[in-house]
């Protein structure tokens, strides 16, 4: 008889063991690899359920093993992030075990992605969603172009936002997209007037007069790049969405060869708590504050390896949340740092081996306190040569930055995201 309890016990706790792993392999693959692996995502194909993630098990064990998925460009000796996907060695060798014993089922369920969250990366559902009213026909004829859309909306109150995110129903078409939200609170401007769109290689000339009609203060400006998810706020930190006005989304879309339909909006999540924080963005560098004093100028001659910098200076005490460094496919590193006034450095983001297809709004784990007067020192280093696979020129040519944003052009920017400075807020947590 005690033989039996012993044994009995043995394989209810094997049992117990094997149903947590299956838990963990479940909660894994949720958290690390299913925001980009679903449908309308950038990943090529869905990561949502177990016959998803099965029939591809070998190719997800080869990747996991070499480090090439999840991706995770951030160098994070360097500065470590609160949105980190890569897989930590307990994690790896989860997965791992569990392909290698033949993957079984048990309690495997990653249809625990809740309350219509397989349409956002946010732990719950969006409160509002603003999108186009119908598709856009992005045209199949391998040049790239940018399109700008209107999105109207009138509510019946401000709202406090506490996350934001770009929505779409086909992001492997977009190369990036920038928006903006504009409060029109006068009953007398129509704000359904005009096109929901203007797309400049066929309307040029309007786009002036279209972004002119409705440029006015905005109350928030943000954007989307391939890899990065959402935008979130601490308690009693966010913006204010005025009740009536429009959004403005500035949408970036690859050269396609084929005519594919693209839908294009935003999620919004609000908070009952109000903003008493307002965030702000800034842009350094190419299309930003600072980018004339880019040095060199930015332009990369043929077969060459070339660095550039810029140095730009507070002027106030500012809480850093999130740093957002963008290069196109000539990129090779990126790095970004602080000097205070009192010859402190504060590391900011490095990404060692750019690679344009996995970019993020890296998100601090606490805010990072960069005092006024500090110095930001960016370094950016482009290859320009054959040995550079993703150069979109054979034979290499000169690439230099526009005003258009063209991918085969160059940027060298750094975007923050931040709130003036208050007492304490370096041992606040960002969440």
């Amino acid at each position: 008889m005690k033989y039996f309890f012993v044994v009995s016990t043995f394989f209810v706790f094997m049992y117990s063991f094997a149903q947590a792993q299956q838990l963990n392999v479940a909660a894994i693959f949720r958290n690390k690899c299913a925001s980009c692996h679903k449908p309308g995502e950038a990943a090529p194909f869905s990561l949502q359920t177990y016959d998803d993630v099965v029939k591809r098990k070998t190719l997800i064990k080869d990747v996991i093993q070499s480090g090439y998925m999840p991706p995770w460009k951030a160098d994070t000796h360097y500065q470590d992030f609160l949105n980190n996907r890569s897989l930590t060695a307990q994690e790896k060798e989860t997965i791992i075990n569990w392909i290698n014993t033949k993957t079984p089922k048990r309690a495997f369920n990653l249809t625990a992605i809740k309350n219509g969250q397989e349409k956002t990366a946010y732990p719950r559902s969006p409160d509002m969603t603003l999108k186009i009213s119908k598709p856009y026909v992005v045209k199949g004829n391998n040049q790239e172009r940018f399109v700008v859309f209107k999105i109207p909306y009138q509510i019946n109150a401000d709202k406090s936002v506490e996350a934001v995110e770009f929505f779409s129903n086909n992001k492997k078409i977009v190369h990036h997209i920038n928006y903006g939200f504009y409060a029109v609170p006068d009953s007398g401007v129509n704000i359904y007037a005009d096109d929901a769109y203007v797309d400049p290689e066929t309307d040029g000339t309007k786009i002036h007069q279209y972004d002119k009609y409705y440029r006015r203060p905005m109350t928030y400006y943000t954007g989307w790049i391939p890899g990065s998810t959402y935008e979130s706020y601490p308690p009693g930190i966010g913006w204010k969405l005025e009740k009536r006005g429009i959004v403005m989304l500035t949408v970036h879309y690859s050269a396609l060869a084929a005519d594919e339909e693209s839908v294009v909006g935003v999620n919004l999540f609000f908070t009952s708590k109000p903003v008493e924080r307002a965030v702000s963005i800034v842009s350094l560098g190419s299309q930003g504050f600072g980018e004339a004093d880019i040095t060199p100028p930015l332009l990369i001659e043929p077969n060459v390896v070339k660095t550039f910098t810029l140095d730009m200076k507070t002027t106030d005490d500012q809480s850093i949340m999130y740093v957002w460094p963008h290069m196109h496919y000539i990129g090779k590193e990126f790095t970004a740092y602080a000097i205070t006034p009192a010859k402190d450095t504060i590391r900011l983001v490095h990404i060692s081996e750019w690679d344009f297809r996995w970019q993020e709004l890296y998100k601090f784990k606490k805010f990072v306190k960069v005092p006024a007067g500090s110095i930001i020192h960016m370094i950016g280093t482009y290859d320009n040569t054959a040995k550079n696979p993703f150069n979109p020129n054979s034979p290499p040519q000169t690439i230099y930055s526009t005003q258009n944003m063209k991918a085969t052009d160059e940027m060298f920017t750094l975007i923050m995201i931040y709130v003036p400075y208050q007492s304490g807020d370096e041992n606040r947590a960002t969440e």
